[in-house]
């Protein structure tokens, strides 16, 4: 699993590469984290999700997780770039009840 966190007009971006799951999955959150807090993060944070095939629960959570984070902040999380099989899983667990799918 790769990142990579730059801003982009009113986004703060953070690009993942990779399947996001339990091997990986609190790695890539202390990681987050650490880069997170080093950074003027930007009102709107967006998981650019395009090189995520796969996710399970534990990437859920590290999403969920920086999820409250980011709220307790001040800061709005959403999600673009979504394929198809990962939407499937995102949209049957809620995701986009609490972060919305937008298009940029």
């Amino acid at each position: 699993m790769q990142s990579r966190i730059y801003n982009k007009g009113i986004y703060t971006v953070i690009e993942l590469r990779g399947e996001l799951d339990e091997s990986c999955a609190a790695g890539v959150r202390r990681q987050l984290d650490e880069e997170l807090a080093g950074k003027q993060v930007a009102n709107n944070v967006l998981f650019d999700m395009r090189g995520v095939p796969f996710m399970d629960s534990t990437g859920i959570g590290m999403l969920l997780g920086r999820y409250k984070l980011l709220k307790q902040a001040g800061k709005n999380m959403f999600i673009t770039n979504v394929g198809p099989q990962l939407d499937r899983v995102l949209n049957t667990v809620g995701i986009y009840t609490i972060m919305r799918k937008v298009s940029v």
